[in-house]
């Protein structure tokens, strides 16, 4: 019986990912104080095994901010 002694390779990534859904409304920024039409966006947790996703959790759909990057919850 021989066993296998060597160095074991795990690549392993989490973090927040955000996918862009196209244009959200127009709106008035509460802190920039601009009307701009927003960009929707999906934002999410993730970790992913090997760069395959594995699990994703609190997901959220936000619109941003064109001007100053402010996120609101849709």
């Amino acid at each position: 019986m021989h066993t296998y002694a060597g160095p074991v390779f795990l690549l392993f990534g989490f973090g927040t990912r955000q996918r862009h859904l196209g244009p959200g409304a127009v709106r008035t920024c509460p802190r920039c104080s601009n009307t701009t039409q927003w960009a929707r966006v999906r934002q999410f947790r993730q970790f992913s095994l090997f760069f395959v996703p594995v699990a994703r959790w609190r997901r959220q759909t936000l619109e941003v901010c064109g001007v100053c990057g402010t996120a609101v919850e849709v």
